[in-house]
């Protein structure tokens, strides 16, 4: 299961897919997959990562990891899934217009300010 994630290019290593199935957070046909588990023709997924929630069915099985153009022939992503994880990005990037930036560092003309408005000086 984590050869087939990573050569899928759900996670960017190995290591990270095999502690993603340690987590839970891969199924594999309505089960908790483990990361020894096969992975065969016609199994549905349901995969949550960073990128969201995937649900796919598996076309193919590779255990090597290449270009992404060969990595997306190995699944399927179920219509449902694409509409929900851009609907859930739709949502989070209207957001992330309403929460301020931090900035970074105050230069050293903010910082006079500040310590003017508070009454230092």
């Amino acid at each position: 299961m984590d050869k087939w994630l990573w050569a899928a290019r759900f996670f960017k290593t190995r290591s990270l897919a095999s502690r993603a199935c340690d987590l839970g957070r891969i199924e594999s046909n309505g089960f908790q997959a483990k990361p020894a588990r096969e992975v065969r023709c016609g199994d549905k997924l349901i995969i949550q990562n960073d990128g969201g929630r995937f649900e796919i069915d598996v076309l193919a099985v590779s255990d090597m990891r290449g270009p992404a153009a060969n990595a997306q022939t190995l699944y399927r992503e179920t219509d449902l899934s694409r509409a929900t994880r851009m609907k859930v990005a739709a949502e989070r990037k209207t957001t992330e217009q309403f929460v301020p930036r931090f900035p970074g560092r105050p230069t050293k003309r903010d910082r006079r300010r500040i310590i003017q408005f508070r009454g230092h000086e």
